[in-house]
Formats: structure tokens, C-alpha cells, sequence
């Protein structure tokens, strides 16, 4: 492939993406595909700064507006750093989370409103968007039990956005519903309250019939 393909995992706290993720990541290998995988906030050494800074739960005060504009400083680094550099080279990039998670967590959640967030997209992103986008997709209920769960589990805390409640989750949750229903053809849900195999199974299908759709044309 002349260009690479960008290829982005997306949900609400508790879906199970960085499960979905590697299992995704080790069919495409095993495919004889080069992948990059990464994350976000993150995926460079300046991104996991701003990382422990957005999700550390002793970060208190900060003003959506700033959350965002960190969560937009991140990417522009993720971008130059990673993400261009991998495409330029025909590999495929595998992220959790980009610039849709602006969307639903800031745009919605943080009612800062879609206009706001693409502003910022149209800056720092502009045309480097997601070829496919999966969203996992649970109700926050149960998102948040299983959050809660790993987290018994692994001894560790509550992030900073698993404190924000039910009904930020719920208005997130709707950011990327919204986001769904307005791109069909790109974004596609699947649902993650089945066993991780079936999941994944999904997932893979989805998947391997956009690869297939694109090396079609190629």
C-alpha cells in the first residue's frame, strides 16, 4: 500500500478497547500487515506528559476549554511524531482513541459544543482523519462496573474521567452514537457486551472487509 490506512478504536471508559485493540493488532500481523500501535492521549514522550496531567483524578479545576486544548496539544505532537510519518510509510495505524473521543468526551460531555472541537480538528488534524473507526459501544452502567472491576483487580485508582459520573458518561455515550448516525460509512458500532471473542470476531470482520474494499481499488 502507497499510503497507510488509519484505523481508530473508540468507547466510553469500560468497553474493552485496549483488550479489543492488541487482539486486533495480532490478526493484522499475523495478516503480514505493518502495524503501528499507539494511543490516546499520548503515544510520544511529550503526550504521556499531558496524559498524567488529563487523567491524574488529583487534577482538579481544570477548565474544559484547557482540557481540551491539551488533549489537541497531544495530538498535534501524536501527529507529527507518529501518526504522519507511519502513513508516509504504508503502514497501517492502530490507535485507542483520536480526534472522535474530542468529540464525545469534550463536545459532548463537557457540553463545550461540536463547532469548538472542530475548530481545533481543522488546526492541528485537517486532513489526517480515520479511514474506519470502530465504537465500542455499553451503557455506562455497565461500562462503569467493569471500570470499577479491573481497577479492584489491578489495585489501582479511579482515573479522573471514571469520576465525572453517570451522566457525563451517558452524555459521552451519545457524542458517539451522534457521531455513528452522521458517518456510516466510516464509523461503525459494535456492541461489547458479549464475550471478548465474540467481540473480536466483529471486529475482525469489519475489519478484513474494509482491507479487503481498499485493496480493491488499489
Amino acid at each position: 500500500m502507497r499510503r497507510g490506512l488509519f484505523i481508530t478504536l473508540e468507547g466510553i471508559d469500560g468497553t474493552g478497547k485496549s483488550t479489543q485493540l492488541r487482539l486486533l493488532v495480532q490478526h493484522l500481523k499475523k495478516r503480514g500487515f505493518a502495524v503501528r500501535v499507539t494511543r490516546e492521549p499520548g503515544g510520544t514522550k511529550v503526550g504521556e506528559r499531558i496524559r498524567k496531567i488529563l487523567l491524574d483524578s488529583t487534577t482538579t479545576r481544570l477548565a474544559p476549554l484547557a482540557e481540551l486544548a491539551l488533549m489537541y496539544a497531544a495530538r498535534a505532537q501524536h501527529l507529527q511524531e507518529v501518526i504522519r510519518p507511519a502513513l508516509a510509510k504504508g503502514e497501517i495505524v492502530v490507535s485507542d482513541r483520536y480526534n472522535d473521543a474530542s468529540l464525545a468526551y469534550q463536545g459532548y460531555g463537557r457540553k463545550l459544543g461540536a463547532e469548538t472541537v472542530r475548530a481545533f480538528d481543522r488546526i492541528v488534524c485537517a486532513g489526517t482523519q480515520p479511514d474506519l473507526t470502530l465504537v465500542l459501544d455499553l451503557p455506562p452502567r455497565l461500562s462503569l462496573g467493569r471500570a470499577r472491576a479491573r481497577q479492584s483487580q489491578q489495585n489501582s485508582k479511579q482515573e479522573r474521567f471514571e469520576r465525572q459520573g453517570m451522566d457525563f458518561h451517558r452524555r459521552v455515550r451519545r457524542g458517539y452514537l451522534e457521531i455513528a448516525s452522521q458517518e456510516p460509512h466510516r464509523v461503525k458500532l459494535v456492541r461489547a457486551d458479549g464475550p471478548v471473542a465474540e467481540v473480536q470476531a466483529e471486529i475482525r470482520r469489519l475489519v478484513d472487509a474494509f482491507l479487503a474494499r481498499r485493496l480493491e481499488r488499489r
